[in-house]
C-alpha cells in the first residue's frame, strides 16, 4: 500500500497538435493587438502629440529633435498627420525642455 504516484510534467501540455494550436492562438492575438495599436497611432480623434507617442512606443524609437530628419516624414505619414503637425511637436517639446521620452518596449 505504499505506491508511488508517479507523474508526468509533460502531461499537461497535451500533444504536439494542442501546442502548435495554442502558439498559433497566442500568435494570432498578438497580431491582432499590434494590428490594433498601430491602428491607434492614426487615430484622427486623438492628439498629434498623443498619436506620436504612440508611435514612439510601439517603434521603440523617440522622435527626432531635428525637423529635417528623414523620420519626420515617417512619423508624418505613419499617423497620418502633416509634417508641419510632426515639427509642432518638436517645437513644443523643446519648449517644455523634453527630452525624448525613452521608448517602452510593447
Amino acid at each position: 500500500m505504499n505506491e508511488k504516484i508517479i507523474v508526468d510534467p509533460f502531461a499537461s501540455l497535451g500533444t504536439a497538435v494542442d501546442c502548435r494550436a495554442a502558439a498559433q492562438r497566442v500568435a494570432e492575438e498578438r497580431a491582432f493587438e499590434r494590428r490594433r495599436a498601430l491602428d491607434s497611432q492614426a487615430d484622427v480623434d486623438a492628439a498629434p502629440q498623443d498619436r506620436i507617442r504612440i508611435w514612439e512606443r510601439l517603434h521603440t524609437l523617440g522622435l527626432p529633435l531635428a525637423g529635417t530628419h528623414p523620420l519626420v516624414a515617417v512619423i508624418a505619414a505613419q499617423t497620418k498627420l502633416t509634417v508641419r503637425d510632426v515639427r509642432d511637436e518638436q517645437r513644443r517639446r523643446r519648449l517644455l525642455g523634453q527630452a525624448p521620452p525613452p521608448p517602452k518596449v510593447p
